[in-house]
């Protein structure tokens, strides 16, 4: 994108702002910022937390993100919700999908939205994975997909357009997402 994606603007919101509102509208206790320069990402009025790993990837975010919430997260948390900047559309229904599948199933590790394929940028994440996720980190795997392969997963159906990324500014340009 030329530019750091989390606050490129769409209809007059950065997105990771938007993202961080369809969280919060689906009642996350906390919203967190995960890796990224932390100046330019206080904008945003979130916390946010270093990659464990910089420029690892995203499967380092989600790395960060688990440790994390186990240092420092409150008792109670089984799950996290974990969902890519780049997703101007989420809504708050689409993370209640994911959650109310990961009550109903919680003898999985990650539950995934999926599309026509599987959205691993989308899902919720049972917190005792993390020592296992770590470890398929530390063994070199940096795919999300190859780490899905390697646990006990649940896909849930969602609506593609909730979930329709921007990586290009050609993908700005035909994002069809409300304008607030």
């Amino acid at each position: 994108m030329g530019r750091t994606k989390a606050l490129v603007d769409v209809g007059g919101v950065p997105m990771a702002a938007r993202v961080a509102s369809a969280l919060r509208a689906a009642g996350c206790a906390s919203v967190v910022a995960i890796g990224g320069n932390v100046d330019e990402l206080s904008v945003l009025g979130l916390a946010v937390v270093p990659d464990v790993d910089p420029g690892g990837g995203p499967l380092a975010g989600i790395v960060t993100a688990l440790e994390t919430l186990l240092e420092t997260g409150p008792e109670s948390a089984d799950w996290l919700c974990v969902a890519a900047c780049d997703l101007p559309g989420l809504d708050a229904a689409t993370v209640l999908r994911l959650a109310a599948a990961a009550a109903e199933h919680p003898d999985v590790d990650v539950v995934v939205a999926r599309t026509d394929r599987l959205e691993p940028g989308c899902a919720c994440w049972r917190i005792d994975a993390a020592p296992r996720v770590r470890r398929l980190y530390d063994d070199g795997v940096r795919a999300v997909h190859g780490v899905l392969d390697s646990l006990a997963v649940v896909a849930v159906d969602v609506d593609s357009e909730a979930l329709r990324n921007i990586n290009t500014p050609d993908d700005l340009g035909r994002y069809p997402g409300p304008s607030d």
